[in-house]
């Protein structure tokens, strides 16, 4: 548990929560896996051609940055084809060689305005808040374009030490217009709360590559769709 210095949020929140109409509707966020290597490429075209994808983020771990951009080459392509934003995990210096439509930032990964001077006003940057109301406003005063919170539920893609509570998605979307990312554990069977509760984007990983891909796009679409809850 973030210390969150704004403190624990009323449960009763959620409650009374509706989501505002001029807000777009919720959208699918692809995570890749860590090894993007072999028949990866054939696997997001999949992917990406089974259903709506707003965006998709490269986030490979262990590898230095030129091979790190030939293996992205192929990814970005397929994105650019099909008017997917294509997003680098943690690497600043590697989303501005790639020319990347944008860059997600850890807490550890660096400030929001140093990106932002180096990667121009255009590219979209996000900023992981774990649980925190507190870090999430910072991030946006500092110029963010969406923050994440998470992780909502159980995930093998990594360690888990922050358990927010969708409540937060709905004071998040009640008080500020900069979209929030849900991410953790996230899959079809799961996913509606979380809609529900305000997410304007679902950071999904798991539930797409340890399975049939394209199956799982689509079932996400469904729980996606406006009028589907």
């Amino acid at each position: 548990m973030t210390d969150d210095p704004l403190g624990p949020l009323d449960p009763d929140f959620a409650v009374n929560f509706q989501r505002d109409d001029r807000r777009p509707p919720c959208q699918l966020y692809l995570i890749s896996p860590l090894d993007v290597t072999g028949g990866f490429p054939d696997r997001l075209a999949r992917a990406l051609d089974a259903g709506p994808v707003a965006a998709f983020q490269f986030r490979v771990k262990d590898v230095d940055q030129h091979q790190a951009a030939r293996l992205a080459e192929p990814l970005q392509r397929l994105c650019a084809e099909r008017d997917v934003a294509f997003i680098v995990n943690d690497s600043v210096s590697l989303a501005k060689r790639l020319g990347a439509d944008g860059v997600h930032l850890g807490q550890e990964d660096g400030d929001p305005r140093e990106a932002r001077a180096i990667l121009g006003p255009s590219v979209q940057i996000g900023v992981t808040c774990h649980d925190s109301r507190h870090l999430a406003m910072e991030a946006g005063e500092a110029g963010a374009d969406y923050v994440a919170f998470g992780g909502f539920y159980p995930t093998t893609t990594k360690e888990v030490k922050h358990r927010p509570e969708p409540v937060i998605l709905s004071w998040w979307s009640a008080v500020f217009e900069l979209p929030a990312v849900a991410i953790g554990g996230i899959t079809p069977a799961n996913a509606a709360p979380l809609v529900a509760a305000g997410a304007d984007f679902l950071a999904v990983s798991g539930a797409v590559w340890s399975g049939d891909e394209a199956a799982a796009v689509r079932a996400f679409a469904a729980v996606l769709e406006p009028g589907s809850r």
